[in-house]
């Protein structure tokens, strides 16, 4: 089939793609956005987190089939050109990379946190984070970026974030 989708904003077009293979192996193979990471295929590690219309969603789990005309965003589209997102910049600043299989997951889970909850709380962003693992960290860096990200969009300072 041909798959018309759009990813970051822009139209694009895959070939010959079988309905049933992964969205995350178009976006990578075919569309060459190697981003979003193949770990588990079986949706439990985060790796691969995208949004699907506004949605985050494995990648490894939707057929792509089921993007077809709709609208996909991955890590790769939440820098502009100019310059890194806030949540990817508070990731660098906090230290919170580390071999950065999780990261592009963890990014796309954080931005939809901070959207959607511009102040959140300790719990709230354990809550948000509890579907990517990270075999590196404590998940101490990744918390103090997300509260780091939050603290930016909202103009406030992170020290002493709500526990």
């Amino acid at each position: 089939m041909r798959l018309n989708l759009t990813v970051n904003g822009r139209p694009m077009t895959a070939d010959d793609v079988w309905e049933g293979e992964s969205l995350l192996y178009v976006l990578r193979e075919r569309l060459g956005l190697p981003g979003s990471k193949n770990a588990c295929e079986q949706g439990e590690c985060g790796s691969c987190t995208v949004y699907l219309e506004g949605v985050p969603v494995c990648a490894c789990l939707v057929a792509a089939g089921q993007a077809q005309d709709r609208e996909v965003g991955t890590v790769e589209g939440l820098a502009d050109e100019e310059e890194l997102s806030p949540v990817q910049r508070a990731f660098v600043d906090a230290g919170a990379v580390q071999c950065g299989f999780c990261t592009p997951g963890l990014l796309v889970a954080a931005d939809d946190l901070i959207n959607r909850v511009p102040d959140p709380s300790d719990a709230e962003i354990r809550e948000a984070l509890a579907g990517n693992l990270c075999r590196c960290t404590g998940y101490e860096k990744i918390m103090e970026a997300v509260r780091e990200a939050a603290a930016e969009k909202t103009g406030s300072s992170s020290e002493g974030g709500r526990r």
